[in-house]
């Protein structure tokens, strides 16, 4: 009987937390803005906006893709959700050297860092990019994708609106 309970027990406890969604909170790290100052993710985990967070590399095509489609629509997205976007390079430091003519050129105009060390992806697990994640007013990662195919901003739109019901 009381190893039925306990199996029981143990059952109830996995289905609750996989209700619970994402329980994460965005790692707090330093890293560096595009002029190699140090930028800590705390100051867009907690300034109460919903903020999407999308890493990539210079030499990762999806990537620019990705950041070209949202580019388009991002004044759009802070006009109807008052939403940050922050851009975090994954490039090591030899690639890092070609971020800043690559953001010039593409004419990006939400924040852009540099985590040349992969700190974040390390501690957050993810292998592939394009990788974005979309975070509540308190810095919970509350939905993540990755990958990009065109039509996934809108997805992630969705998501957006969504939270700020």
């Amino acid at each position: 009987m009381k190893i039925k309970n306990l199996v029981l027990l143990a059952l109830v406890g996995l289905a609750l937390s996989s209700f619970t969604g994402y329980a994460k909170v965005f790692p707090k790290v330093d890293l560096k803005d595009l002029k190699g100052n140090p930028v800590s993710t705390e100051s867009f985990i907690t300034d109460g906006k919903v903020t999407v967070v999308s890493f990539f590399a210079t030499w990762c095509k999806p990537c620019q893709l990705e950041m070209d489609n949202i580019s388009e629509i991002y004044p759009d997205w802070q006009e109807a959700y008052d939403i940050e976007m922050v851009s975090i390079s994954v490039d090591d430091a030899r690639s890092t050297a070609k971020l800043k003519s690559l953001v010039k050129s593409k004419g990006w105009e939400f924040n852009i860092m540099v985590d040349d060390k992969q700190q974040i992806q390390r501690q957050l697990g993810f292998q592939t990019i394009p990788q974005t994640f979309l975070l509540d007013q308190q810095g919970n990662i509350v939905f993540e994708h990755n990958g990009y195919k065109p039509g996934d901003e809108i997805e992630l739109e969705d998501h957006i609106a969504e939270l700020l019901k």
